[in-house]
């Protein structure tokens, strides 16, 4: 039964994988483990290696070194028809020639089921991708949104243990991508299956994913739940590709980290002595209006460059002493709104304690 696919899901064991394209490498050592029941998300720009390790997963690529292993079993040289993992491709890869059911129906008439368990099957899959009742329906009649659903349905209609996805949500418009993001999420969470899923969204990735593995240049630059990723980032390309960062040069010297002249306060142990680079996230900073009253700020005196209106918000450009840019973002409260500073005025930013997040200058 497509209900109870979480008492079967099992995890993936990714080891020592290495990829190369001639004299190009595109996956290097990379490792990792995916829990089972997990939604993982590969995150990362355009060549960082994530498609290349789902195809690997799915048996379409051959890696030129490594394991995988799945539910402890080895399956690195395994044909893509035995391993048993659900595919939802980019295009959807649909038959166009085929309707709805018939679509859906292709794995289950590879694997020789019954017709009578066939149009049932189908049938609880069409329902729960919400299609009931456009079994008889072509392809080209469907929306982008129905389109993928039937590409979903496909892919967990034989009942696989893993699923893999790639970038299956990047043709739809914004409303609706959005849309489909929680209810992919909502179904997961009903089935319960190993899902690997790629994007280079990393909205869409922290909605969606238990956890992320950053990727850059084949290799994994930091695992960890999105909140985490976001909050603590541990390089600064993990910094600047999951939200929006300015960064400032610090200095660690003897246990305590130094902003130009002043001692920055910090609820984190000082990193080892030399240059490091602040994270400054935009929704951190705020404006502090009596630089004696600050209490536990760490101020940051500033110019103001623009300031933007955006309805709900505003964004406040400026330039601090060192000539670096920032960027703070507040709500449109009253209050906010009528002390906003105007272009060339003298600022002070601040940034409270427990958000001095630093990465090394590299």
């Amino acid at each position: 039964m497509l209900l109870s696919l979480a008492q079967s899901a099992l995890p993936i064991g990714i080891s020592g994988i290495e990829k190369r394209f001639g004299a190009v490498s595109i996956l290097s050592d990379l490792s990792l483990d995916v829990a089972a029941g997990e939604f993982l998300t590969l995150l990362g720009p355009s060549g960082s290696g994530k498609t290349t390790l789902l195809m690997i997963l799915a048996g379409f690529v051959r890696a030129n070194a490594g394991s995988i292993k799945v539910g402890g079993e080895e399956i690195i040289t395994m044909p893509p028809h035995k391993r048993n993992i659900g595919m939802v491709f980019q295009n959807y890869a649909l038959f166009p020639h085929m309707n709805v059911f018939h679509n859906i129906a292709f794995p289950l008439k590879q694997r020789h089921v019954s017709a009578a368990e066939t149009a049932e099957r189908v049938e609880r899959a069409l329902d729960l991708v919400q299609l009931k009742g456009l079994g008889e329906r072509r392809v080209d009649q469907l929306s982008g949104g129905q389109r993928q659903r039937v590409a979903l349905a496909r892919a967990i209609v034989f009942e696989p243990r893993i699923v893999l996805m790639d970038e299956p949500l990047s043709a739809l418009d914004k409303s609706l991508r959005e849309h489909m993001q929680i209810e992919l999420r909502n179904l997961h969470r009903r089935l319960g299956m190993t899902t690997v899923y790629v994007t280079h969204d990393q909205r869409e990735a922290i909605t969606m994913s238990d956890r992320i593995a950053v990727m850059n240049a084949g290799r994994i630059e930091q695992i960890d739940q999105p909140e985490v990723l976001y909050a603590r980032p541990q390089t600064k390309f993990v910094a600047g590709f999951i939200g929006e960062s300015s960064f400032v040069p610090v200095e660690s010297r003897n246990g305590s980290v130094w902003y130009e002249d002043r001692k920055l306060r910090m609820t984190t142990t000082a990193p080892s002595a030399g240059r490091h680079l602040m994270v400054v996230r935009p929704e951190k900073l705020r404006l502090v209006a009596d630089a004696d009253e600050a209490g536990g700020v760490n101020l940051l005196p500033a110019t103001v460059g623009d300031v933007i209106y955006q309805g709900d918000s505003f964004v406040c450009y400026a330039t601090l002493r060192d000539g670096r840019q920032v960027t703070l973002r507040d709500y449109c409260r009253s209050d906010v709104l009528a002390k906003l500073p105007a272009p060339g005025e003298p600022i002070t930013l601040g940034i409270d304690a427990q958000d001095v997040v630093l990465v090394a200058d590299q």
